[in-house]
């Protein structure tokens, strides 16, 4: 086996706000696997900004595990040897693609699931001025759902009023990002109530869960930042109704897929997000879509460039052509 693992940048359109934190580029690292045939598996990840995992770090991980990987680890035997995070997301993914290209048969298969079909996926707005972000959701004329960024910085009724009077015809959610406080959401919900809000992504900060209990909302809740990997569903049980799963965050398909199967057991609903990126970070989270309630896998469409062939949008919908990744 050969290893190779190299960082890119990916240009955006416009920076991109959420609480804390602007984007002005989705910083990637992509790691290729080529075995003695030629067969090549590829996979991509940007890591957790919240939690230092940068693409240099990752690709420090990737270089130490070199001697085990190109000796022909399996994804069982990387799941020891990687914590949770991008480095392992990128080897685990690229794993997976390698196999299909080996077994001629593709991902969705080996994972068990059904073959895969067209997803509603939300398109996502930055927090901007309201009136931006209101002309910003005419804009995406195709979308059929739209999750909206909020700040606690006292406009976010704002924000969510003047979304919902541009685009009475979508379904919507909100993202907090860790950002608000149990008095400003209190505040907050009637809004959200009123204009059809549909789900709340993490409205508190990690470890403050328990702002959660006891909670009087007419609305779901999903949690995000809360939940890494399968170790923080328990603690989530009553809290909240949407478990969030991003490869990035749980460290790949194997442990995303793992996730879904006992959450759903728990009694969640799913969601699959994305931390940005390129077609090839979103085909993976697009297999794990197949399961999920919620999909927000729009990171493509703020880039400049993608990769040729590309997820594919139309009708506020994503599709994976097999050809970008995962096919046998």
């Amino acid at each position: 086996m050969r290893l190779q693992a190299r960082q890119k940048s990916w240009a955006i359109k416009a920076p991109f706000h959420i609480t804390g934190y602007t984007f002005i580029a989705f910083d990637a690292l992509i790691v290729e696997l080529t075995d003695e045939e030629g067969r090549t598996g590829r996979g991509e990840a940007q890591g957790v900004y919240y939690r230092h995992d940068t693409p240099s770090t990752m690709q420090a991980q990737i270089e130490a595990l070199r001697a085990p990987v190109e000796a022909g680890i399996d994804r069982q035997a990387l799941q020891k040897l990687l914590p949770a995070g991008g480095a392992r997301n990128a080897l685990d993914c690229a794993l997976w693609d390698l196999e299909a290209r080996r077994s001629g048969k593709p991902v969705w298969q080996l994972a068990g699931l059904d073959e895969p079909k067209p997803l509603r996926t939300t398109y996502t707005l930055g927090a901007e001025e309201p009136e931006a972000m209101a002309e910003a959701a005419k804009a995406y004329a195709d979308a059929r759902a739209i999750k909206l960024k909020l700040t606690d910085d006292g406009r976010s009724a704002e924000r969510v009023l003047a979304v919902r009077q541009a685009r009475p015809d979508v379904w919507l959610m909100v993202d907090a990002n860790q950002g608000f406080t149990r008095e400003s959401f209190a505040r907050l919900l009637p809004t959200l109530d009123q204009a059809r809000v549909d789900v709340v992504e993490q409205p508190f900060p990690v470890g403050k869960e328990d702002w959660l209990d006891g909670l009087d909302r007419p609305i779901r809740i999903a949690a995000d930042e809360s939940v890494q990997d399968r170790r923080d569903l328990k603690k989530m049980v009553g809290r909240v109704d949407v478990i969030n799963i991003k490869l990035d965050k749980c460290g790949g398909l194997t442990e995303a897929l793992a996730i879904a199967g006992e959450a759903r057991a728990l009694g969640f609903e799913l969601m699959v997000g994305n931390m940005g990126g390129s077609s090839l970070a979103m085909a993976p989270a697009f297999v794990v879509g197949q399961l999920c309630d919620v999909v927000d896998l729009d990171g493509p469409i703020s880039l400049i460039d993608d990769y040729t062939p590309s997820v594919v949008y139309e009708d506020g919908s994503v599709w994976c052509p097999e050809a970008v990744w995962g096919g046998a």
